[in-house]
């Protein structure tokens, strides 16, 4: 098959979507298909690449689109169209495109709009459930309209008075961008000081925040693919937290897979999961966070309806549990994904 592996963005988690990306298109070329590389929004130069028998050389491709990063970053490239050119004209000529995009203008639903729009076969989850998994305080209230277990939280609009006597809550909290990914924008208060920079800092980042109750325990990755649930990784930090850095970093992390749970453990585990998938409307591949307290509740935090797919990721691991390798990963998403369309 023609498929477009489309990675970059201008989002905070541009480099693992790049990442990403690379390690996609190497996957599915591996497995014989033509899949190419493409930066959502710098493009590509050739629109007939499909059609092209010269050598796609991906690590060259990733050298030219990491070198373009320090101008996103400094907004030099602001007030243009997202999509670079001929992107959407390559993505009409695939047979599909496989979205290695995070965080905004890609995993918030906005690029599965327009692909809808344009009769653009893609890999995941549609507009709607892409949309409420980027948004915590969404998800959050679906999550307890739909009683799926879930931290209490507060959800405040920007202007709103956070005070933090008016919550009824305990230190310590956790303060959340409601849409930021890849653990960017969550932050720790164990007092008042630390909360009040908190959300300052937090309401930098969104219009809307969330505050969270703490709940100490171990923390699990559970990926759900094609409505089956995959075995859950339990998420161990060397130092700290499981932060941006500790997500991305090689060996910062210790992570065992198939986590180590009894019979009853995995089964809530699992229901969990797959709930909170479900009630926002996942489809074909998605990853549950979920905490196990100390005594044995478990809570889920969010659903993301794009997991990375790098070196260090979850769902790949997940899915060598069951004897999955990477390549057979990247084809089934995609063969599941056609599913969609018939």
């Amino acid at each position: 098959m023609n498929i477009v592996v489309l990675c970059g963005g201008l989002s905070t988690e541009r480099e693992v979507s790049i990442n990403t990306g690379a390690n996609v298109c190497q996957g599915l070329r591996n497995k014989g298909h033509n899949a190419v590389l493409v930066d959502a929004y710098f493009g590509i130069d050739d629109p007939n690449i499909f059609e092209s028998t010269e050598e796609y050389d991906l690590k060259m491709e990733k050298i030219k689109i990491d070198s373009m990063t320090s101008e996103i970053k400094s907004n030099t490239l602001s007030g243009r169209p997202f999509f670079g050119p001929n992107v959407l004209f390559v993505c009409q000529q695939a047979d599909i495109v496989f979205i290695a995009l995070h965080g905004k203008y890609g995993e918030d639903g906005m690029v599965q709009a327009v692909f809808d729009m344009n009769c653009i076969k893609y890999t995941g989850s549609g507009p709607l459930a892409s949309g409420i998994g980027m948004d915590k305080g969404v998800t959050k209230q679906i999550f307890m309209s739909q009683n799926v277990p879930t931290p209490k939280s507060v959800w405040f609009k920007r202007g709103a008075d956070t005070n933090f006597e008016n919550l009824e809550m305990d230190f310590p909290v956790v303060v959340k961008a409601c849409n930021g990914g890849s653990s960017v924008g969550v932050l720790f208060a164990n007092d008042k000081f630390e909360y009040n920079d908190a959300v300052e800092k937090c309401f930098k980042l969104d219009n809307e925040i969330l505050v969270e109750e703490f709940i100490k325990g171990r923390e699990f990755s559970v990926g759900v693919l094609d409505g089956e649930v995959l075995p859950a990784v339990e998420i161990i930090p060397k130092d700290g937290w499981y932060d941006y850095e500790n997500k991305y970093e090689p060996g910062a992390t210790e992570e065992i897979c198939p986590a180590s749970l009894t019979e009853e453990q995995k089964r809530k585990m699992q229901k969990v999961a797959k709930s909170a998938c479900s009630v926002i409307g996942c489809q074909v591949y998605a990853r549950a966070d979920v905490l196990m307290s100390a005594n044995g509740h478990m809570y889920c935090l969010e659903v993301n309806t794009l997991p990375g797919m790098t070196a260090t990721s979850l769902v790949p691991r997940e899915a060598k549990a069951i004897g999955m390798n990477f390549e057979d990963l990247c084809e089934k998403i995609v063969n599941v994904s056609l599913k969609k369309y018939e």
